[in-house]
């Protein structure tokens, strides 16, 4: 019960954001205006200057382990494209591809999992280590599928794809232009040589980074769009059990094989098993992917993660994994 308590304290927050972004959308008080400059923001300011001051903070000296690292980085490879693969084998609809693939690999491990490591251990243990082997990972591999995905306008209709050298000309631009990638890229530096960014800008950062979860939820909750919605919510679905149940019933019992316990294990559910990342909602749309079924699917596997969460750690802990 503690621990579905803490699930739901750690989910509901999210749920009722979203909500209130719906409400507020339904009586004029938000407008489409203001959700795509809000979406702009977030993508292009927010959610940057948040990765940035997250990857400039790491210590990647401290407590390294190699072998954990590598597990999260090629966890992350396999999820991501072993994902993207089975949606275009199985996937009739080919404008969902992308967003389908990037909902359902994508988790909201930096917002989760130290709170979650904390809540159990004291401290926030493997899960730092995690988010340095895994999370800018998130971003390359999104971007990359979103580049080679079919894309949509905003009337949802597919566009025409690029093919060849045009194709992989376009994805190494949206790499290397990309304002998560950058932020990512910048913060390298400062976490390599150990500078630390200075108080007061420092601060003033942590001040634009903390707007983004806030701001993206809402515009989550007004892009809601109800008949449009209910036409994705069988991918939203389908994705929700993939990133809730079927991911970490494949990389757990693995992680555990090869010897990871306690903190690591912990680290290694937020990675596979926690909800979809907000910021798949935010570069679905700047991608030209499908934001209704990513809204869906932030919505739904959030809901559902208080008791998905809730069931790995009283498996985990039966079986001696933590």
């Amino acid at each position: 019960m503690e621990n579905f308590t803490f699930a739901l304290n750690a989910t509901i927050p999210v749920f009722l954001v979203i909500a209130l972004g719906y409400v507020l959308q339904r009586v004029h008080f938000l407008n489409d205006a203001f959700n795509k400059t809000a979406n702009e923001f977030v993508f292009r300011c927010a959610l940057p200057v948040s990765l940035f001051r997250s990857i400039a903070g790491m210590d990647f000296y401290s407590e390294f382990d190699l072998g954990f690292c590598l597990f999260c980085f090629l966890g992350t490879t396999v999820m991501f494209l072993g994902i993207w693969a089975a949606a275009w084998l199985f996937m009739k609809d080919r404008g969902q591809v992308g967003a389908f693939a990037q909902a359902s690999a994508r988790s909201s491990a930096a917002v989760l999992g130290i709170a979650l490591a904390v809540n159990i251990y004291g401290d926030a243990g493997m899960v730092p280590m995690m988010i340095m082997s895994a999370v800018p990972f998130f971003n390359v591999y999104s971007v990359l599928i979103l580049s080679f995905s079919p894309q949509m306008d905003d009337e949802g209709h597919l566009l025409p794809a690029a093919r060849g050298l045009g194709a992989v000309k376009k994805a190494c631009v949206n790499v290397a232009k990309n304002p998560l990638i950058l932020g990512i890229l910048a913060g390298l530096p400062f976490a390599l040589l150990r500078v630390k960014v200075p108080t007061m800008l420092d601060s003033a950062l942590s001040s634009i980074g903390a707007t983004a979860t806030p701001i993206a939820l809402l515009v989550v909750g007004a892009s809601f769009s109800g008949g449009e919605a209910l036409k994705r919510w069988k991918g939203a679905a389908v994705s929700s059990l993939v990133k809730l149940f079927l991911l970490p019933g494949i990389f757990l019992p693995l992680a555990a094989m090869l010897g990871f316990r306690n903190s690591q294990m912990i680290a290694i559910l937020i990675m596979t098993g926690s909800p979809t990342a907000v910021a798949s909602f935010v570069m679905a749309k700047n991608m030209h992917a499908d934001g209704v079924l990513t809204a869906n699917a932030v919505l739904l596997s959030t809901v559902l993660s208080a008791v998905s969460i809730t069931f790995w750690l009283y498996l985990m802990k039966t079986l001696g994994w933590v």
